[in-house]
């Protein structure tokens, strides 16, 4: 009766809390803090530096927080003609936000077409697809080079984009998604005189609006933290600099620039800070929906 009353949840007759039971959700809690300090860490470190001077970055005495906050930094950064940050800022987002929506309609397509649309070679094309997501990314780096120099893209927005608009992961993900979409709704729409194009379009993409927000979200920061390709591609342009690229010009041979960096990186945060505060529910959702089993 004790327990029904501090619980609140009634326990099973026998119910007993033991000594063993007490110590294993000490250890959980205790486990769930060190965790979670380990995740809060770096975030604190970047913003702890963002707003010092580069003297107390580098102090051999270790102070929590700086004597003042330095604002200063903001505009020193965004007024640094050595690195243009505003402008990587900004080609992050176009790559980010193109490259995104590209992937998703691709991979829905593909993904659809797979799991809805009768065909002899569909099985062909999925074992093709598959075996695109075990190849490593590094080997296909020469050959999309050479076909993005023929194409003149080298040092543009295309050069960065396009080559990555088909994403073998995500249509395989939408397959395994649509495999278990109702098909009662589709076949209503079938009724209604729409065909396959139109009931994807109508009705199956506004269903399936969770399941396209949460890999929206990881796709989207999957495009802004990549920095191989476009360092390749965009490396020697100023004008084509991502954030990533921005960021690793700080500490050169050259230069060091401890402060700005830091003052970048915390910047360069809070777009993905903001997408996974407003999308993550969607993202545990959008996982249990693609039918996949561990």
């Amino acid at each position: 009766m004790s327990d029904e009353r501090t619980t609140g949840t009634p326990q099973p007759i026998g119910y007993k809390r033991t000594p063993l039971g007490a110590v294993g959700r000490v250890a959980r809690w205790i486990a769930l803090w060190i965790t979670t300090i380990l995740f809060i860490v770096p975030f604190y470190l970047i913003l702890r530096n963002a707003f010092s001077t580069e003297a107390e970055i580098t102090a051999e005495t270790w102070t929590l927080f700086p004597s003042a906050l330095h604002f200063e930094n903001i505009m020193e950064l965004f007024n640094d003609t050595e690195v243009p940050f505003l402008r990587s800022m900004y080609n992050s987002a176009v790559v980010g936000v193109l490259g995104t929506a590209g992937q998703l309609l691709f991979a829905a397509m593909t993904g659809y077409g797979l799991a809805r649309i009768p065909y002899k070679h569909s099985n062909k094309v999925l074992y093709t697809i598959m075996a695109l997501m075990i190849i490593p990314a590094g080997v296909s780096f020469v050959p999309s080079f050479i076909v993005v120099s023929s194409l003149g893209w080298v040092g543009t927005l295309r050069g960065l984009i396009i080559p990555g608009l088909f994403s073998a992961f995500a249509a395989f993900l939408f397959r395994q998604y649509f495999l278990n979409f109702p098909k009662e709704l589709e076949e209503a729409a079938r009724i209604d005189g729409l065909g396959y194009f139109g009931t994807f379009w109508r009705i199956v993409i506004p269903n399936s609006a969770p399941f396209i927000a949460a890999l929206a979200a990881i796709t989207f920061i999957g495009n802004w933290n990549a920095f191989l390709w476009p360092l390749v591609i965009n490396g020697s342009e100023q004008s084509g600099w991502t954030v990533q690229i921005a960021l690793s010009t700080f500490i050169t041979a050259q230069t060091i620039n401890i402060h700005e960096l830091f003052m970048a990186a915390a910047i360069a945060m809070l777009p993905l800070i903001l997408i996974f505060a407003f999308l993550q529910r969607y993202l545990i959702q959008g996982v249990a929906q693609t039918g996949i089993k561990g």
